[in-house]
């Protein structure tokens, strides 16, 4: 029976490649199908269901300029002919790999890195390692207040001589968690023999994996993930493209991207024309092959209109058309300078871009001048379906809500400093974890979970009930409700002790 099964593998497979363009597979990556078409056999079927199956480098090169998805002028001359398939990226760059390994005469490594994609796409390479995914998980284990929220938060709770107490997470918890989507630090630890049809083979101890995380520490020292949206092994632009991919990691309630745009007119329509909608062409032409806008429409696809006038160059770096950093911050405030948040400190020496009261640390963020730049480059993505007025008005609204958000936390924030003052919960004061204690928890909801609801609501929907009673104003003003009777009534049974 494993044999018929092998068989018709093996047959649907070469009727695939037969109906497939005419691009030779070298004689590498053809072993490493022989076997792992019947060892892997969905990785095989996705793979040559890709355009790296279908397309080589040098015809990739070819293509007019607007059309071409390959951003290197030359390839290796080895490379240039044949499918971008399995030896060309798993063999491509073994040197630089810790975990390269032999593999029936070969050396590949198991982890295929943004150094290893650029060779056929620097600039987007390039790009993201500017981007504040690339660093997404330096700037969350490195820093030590939003270190102490995760170890609040996944930490192991337990009641020791009567008081509740809490142990740092272990790291697989971790790994599960918060770095699923920051992404792991990959390291090799050995190797260890395995059994297989083929005979036995040694592979590489990997720990931090399996993970594609956007901030992923990869064994050959590069930062981030490319299968983080472009999930392998087919690669898909069409899934890239879709709000579903962004799901993944945006869904919240800290970053509700997702359920505002599933609730915003624009997901309305995504809802009920997205088949009707090309996904795969390049150039992405407005009107033509969509009529709203997705999150790749917004943040990174090259637009034209039906006239080829570019709207919006393609870009890995996401933030190009961002002047505000929304989320996943006690204050929202201008983009960082630099995607490595590492050096950030405020006046009080903590690694924040603003300091408690909500004024920016301006030496770290984008001048007012990039800001206006960046909102310029956001609205003609806007104006190639809405009139200007309509633009202006709701970045308007977007900037009023800014504002009042961050009022509103300052509030939270000057009811919980006089907490902390006033000994009735540890903070920052006693130099302790922020957010181990309930009426902590409080404060923290009101601006990662209410505050950050209400400006994604503002930005991607222009409003909406999801920023008022599903998860916003009345819940964010219930926080300071909360926050101020809890300091009144524990301050009243404070002094009648």
């Amino acid at each position: 029976m494993k044999i018929i099964f092998q068989l018709i593998i093996l047959f649907t497979l070469s009727v695939a490649m037969m109906q497939a363009e005419n691009v030779a597979i070298s004689e590498t990556s053809q072993e490493c199908l022989d076997c792992h078409t019947t060892i892997h056999p969905g990785l095989v079927f996705s793979w040559q269901n890709s355009r790296h199956a279908t397309m080589s480098p040098q015809l990739g090169m070819q293509k007019p300029e607007l059309e071409r998805r390959i951003s290197a002028e030359s390839v290796p001359e080895e490379l240039k002919n044949v499918a971008v398939a399995c030896f060309e990226c798993h063999g491509l760059n073994t040197k630089n790999h810790k975990d390269a390994f032999e593999h029936f005469g070969y050396t590949i490594n198991l982890i295929v890195s943004p150094n290893d994609c650029q060779t056929c796409h620097p600039v987007e390479r390039q790009q993201y390692s500017e981007n504040l995914m690339s660093h997404a998980y330096g700037n969350l284990v490195n820093n030590v207040v939003y270190k102490q929220l995760i170890d609040a938060a996944n930490g192991h709770y337990q009641i020791k001589n009567g008081n509740l107490t809490f142990d740092e997470a272990d790291e697989l918890t971790k790994e599960e968690s918060c770095l699923y989507c920051h992404g792991t630090k990959i390291t090799v630890e050995g190797k260890e023999t395995k059994e297989t049809d083929f005979g036995d083979i040694e592979v590489p101890v990997l720990t931090g994996w399996p993970n594609q995380g956007v901030g992923r520490i990869n064994p050959d020292g590069s930062l981030g993930a490319c299968s983080a949206c472009h999930t392998r092994h087919n690669f898909s632009i069409k899934t890239a493209r879709q709000p579903y991919t962004c799901k993944e990691c945006h869904v919240g309630p800290d970053v509700p991207a997702f359920k505002v745009y599933m609730a915003s007119k624009h997901g309305n329509l995504f809802s009920t024309h997205k088949d009707e909608w090309n996904f795969k062409d390049v150039p992405w032409v407005v009107g033509k092959n969509f009529t709203s806008p997705t999150c790749a429409t917004c943040h990174a696809s090259l637009l034209i209109d039906e006239d080829e006038n570019i709207i919006a160059e393609r870009t890995h770096k996401f933030n190009d058309r961002l002047s505000w950093r929304l989320f996943g911050v006690i204050y929202a405030h201008p983009h960082p300078q630099s995607a490595d948040l590492s050096n950030i400190r405020n006046k009080q020496g903590l690694p924040l871009a603003t300091e408690l009261t909500g004024e920016p640390a301006r030496d770290f963020l984008i001048s007012e001048e990039e800001q206006a730049n960046r909102d310029k480059n956001m609205h003609r993505v806007c104006k190639s379906c809405h009139h200007s007025q309509w633009v202006s008005n709701h970045f308007k609204r977007l900037h009023n809500t800014i504002n009042k958000t961050n009022r509103a936390t300052l509030t939270a924030t000057q009811l919980i400093s006089r907490i902390w003052e006033s000994g009735l919960a540890r903070g920052l004061p006693q130099q302790s974890n922020l957010f181990d204690e309930y009426i902590e928890r409080v404060w923290t909801s009101s601006w990662l979970f209410y505050s950050n609801s209400i400006r994604f609501t503002a930005a991607m929907g222009g409003g909406g009930d999801y920023g008022v009673f599903a998860n916003g104003r009345y819940q964010l003003t219930n926080t300071i409700y909360e926050l101020d009777s809890w300091f009144k009534q524990a301050s009243k049974i404070q002094s009648k002790k």
